[in-house]
C-alpha cells in the first residue's frame, strides 16, 4: 500500500475534495452555457447522452487523474515522472502535467478578465445602474465595459488579487477554507434563484425548454456536443484534479468520490438553467443568446422585474463565486510545481505565478481596445488563448492520460488506489485504452474541424 504524504497538506474529508473538485468544475459554462445546449439539442434526451458520455469518457479519466495523483502526492509533472518511473515507462509522460499546467495558466490569463467583468456586473447590479435599461442600452454598457481599458484593468486584478490570497495561503488555510464556505453559498444562492424563478409565470416553459424529451432533435452533432461537454465540464486535461488528488485522503473511496463530483456538477448546470430560462421566457427574450445572455440580457430582464435588482445582485455572486473557486483551481498545479521542484515559498512562489497570469491577462483585455489590432492565425489574443487551450492542448492532455493511465500505468498500482471490483476495474481499463481516448480524439478532431 502507498503511504506518501504532500508536503503541500491534505484534505480534511472526502467531502472537502468533493466540494473543491466540484468548485474547479462548477464555472461560467455552467451557469449558461450547458442548460442552452440541453434546450436545443432535444432536452432530456440530450440529458441521456450527455450523462452516458459521462460516465464512459468524464469519470473515467477524471478517475485516472485523481489516483495518479493521489499515489505520487505531488504535482502534476512529478506525480506522472514517478508513476511512470514506478511502472517502468518513460519519464517522457511527465509532458502531459507540464502542458495541462501552461493550459491552466493560460486560460486564467482570460478567465480573470470574464471573473473581471462579473465582479463590475455585481457593482452595477447592486447600484442599481441597470434598473429599466433596454436591451439596446444593456448592449451599449456591456460594449463601453470592453472599450474601456482602464475598467477592465481594475476589476482583472482584483479578481486575480482574490485568486492569488487563497492560493497563496495554502490547501488548508487557503483553498479549503475558501471551499467550505463558498461551495455552501453557491449551492444556497441557486435554491434561492431557483425559487424566484418559480415566481415569474414562465418556470413551465424553462422546464420545458430543457426536459422535453425530443429525440428527434438528437443529431451526431448533438452526441459530439454531449462528449466534448463532459469532457470540458470536470476540468480535466489541465493538472487541477490530479493536484487536488494528490491532497485526498488514502482511505477515501475514488470511484464513489468522482461520482459524486460529476453528479453535483450535472445538477448544478440543471438548476442554473431552471433559474434563468424561466426570467428569460418571462421577458420574451431569445434563450440562445450565448455570453451575451449573461452580461445583456439577464441584466434587462432582473431590471424589470419585481426585486430584480436584489435578486439580480444575487445572480452574478452566484456567477462571481463559480468563477472564483474555478480559477483557484487554475493556478494550484503549477504553484505545487515552483514550491516542489524549486523549493520555494508558497507565497513567493504564487505571487509570482500571479504577476505573470496578470501581466497575460492585461493582453487578452487589451484585445478589446489598445491591443485590438494585434492577431495571431486571425485571432485577437483572448480569442487565441482561448482556441489553443480548449480545442487543442485540454483535449490532447485527456487522450494521453487516459493512454497513460491505460498502457503506461501497472495495473496492479492502479487497482491499489481504485479498490474496484474486478469486472468494473475491467471496464474501467477498457475505457483508458481504447473509449475514452477515442473518443476525446474524436472531440480534437471535431475542434479543429467544425462540422458546417
Amino acid at each position: 500500500m502507498n503511504n506518501k504524504t504532500s508536503i503541500q497538506g491534505s484534505w480534511a474529508s472526502r467531502w472537502i475534495f468533493i466540494l473543491a473538485a466540484t468548485g474547479s468544475a462548477v464555472g461560467l459554462g455552467n451557469i449558461w452555457k450547458f442548460p442552452y445546449i440541453t434546450g436545443e439539442n432535444g432536452g432530456g434526451a440530450f440529458v441521456l447522452v450527455y450523462l452516458a458520455c459521462i460516465l464512459l469518457v468524464g469519470i473515467p479519466i477524471m478517475m485516472a487523474e485523481v489516483f495518479i495523483g493521489r499515489r505520487a502526492r505531488k504535482n502534476p509533472i512529478n506525480a506522472l515522472t514517478d508513476l511512470a518511473d514506478e511502472s517502468a515507462g518513460s519519464k517522457s509522460w511527465s509532458i502531459i502535467g507540464l502542458m495541462g499546467m501552461l493550459s491552466g495558466v493560460l486560460i486564467f490569463s482570460f478567465y480573470s478578465v470574464v471573473g473581471g467583468w462579473v465582479l463590475h456586473y455585481i457593482k452595477i447590479m447592486l447600484t442599481g445602474e441597470m434598473l429599466g435599461v433596454t436591451s439596446e442600452q444593456a448592449g451599449a454598457a456591456f460594449g463601453g465595459l470592453l472599450e474601456d481599458p482602464t475598467t477592465l484593468l481594475l476589476w482583472h486584478t482584483l479578481f486575480s488579487i482574490m485568486t492569488v490570497v487563497v492560493v497563496a495561503a495554502g490547501v488548508n488555510k487557503g483553498i479549503e477554507t475558501v471551499t467550505r464556505i463558498m461551495m455552501p453559498a453557491l449551492f444556497v444562492l441557486l435554491l434561492i434563484l431557483l425559487g424566484y424563478a418559480m415566481t415569474t409565470g414562465s418556470f413551465g416553459d424553462g422546464w420545458n425548454f430543457m426536459f422535453h424529451f425530443d429525440f428527434s432533435a438528437l443529431t451526431w452533432n448533438s452526441a459530439l456536443i454531449a462528449l466534448g461537454h463532459s469532457f470540458f465540464t470536470l476540468s480535466l486535461g489541465m493538472g487541477t484534479i490530479m493536484a487536488y488528488g494528490s491532497y485526498m485522503t488514502k482511505k477515501a473511496s475514488i470511484g464513489k468520490t468522482v461520482l459524486t463530483i460529476g453528479a453535483l456538477d450535472t445538477l448544478v448546470a440543471l438548476v442554473a438553467g431552471l433559474a434563468i430560462f424561466p426570467i428569460i421566457f418571462a421577458n420574451n427574450m431569445d434563450p440562445g443568446a450565448g455570453p451575451g445572455l449573461m452580461f445583456i440580457s439577464l441584466p434587462v430582464a432582473f431590471g424589470q422585474m419585481p426585486f430584480g435588482q436584489l435578486f439580480g445582485t444575487l445572480f452574478f455572486v452566484l456567477v462571481g463565486v463559480a468563477a472564483w473557486t474555478s480559477a483557484i483551481s487554475l493556478l494550484e498545479p503549477t504553484v505545487a510545481f515552483l514550491v516542489e521542484k524549486f523549493k520555494l515559498k508558497r507565497l513567493t512562489a504564487t505571487i509570482g505565478l500571479g504577476i505573470v497570469v496578470w501581466g497575460l491577462g492585461i493582453a487578452c483585455l487589451g484585445s478589446f481596445n489598445f491591443l485590438s489590432d494585434v492577431t495571431f492565425f486571425g485571432k485577437n489574443t483572448f480569442d487565441f488563448l482561448d482556441y489553443i487551450t480548449a480545442n487543442i492542448m485540454l483535449p490532447l492532455g485527456g487522450i494521453l492520460i487516459s493512454l497513460f493511465a491505460g498502457w503506461v500505468v501497472k495495473d496492479k498500482f492502479a487497482q491499489d488506489e481504485l479498490q474496484l471490483s474486478d469486472g468494473i476495474f475491467k471496464l474501467w481499463n477498457i475505457s483508458m485504452k481504447f473509449t475514452a481516448p477515442i473518443a476525446v480524439a474524436i472531440v480534437l478532431y471535431f475542434l479543429i474541424n467544425p462540422l458546417s
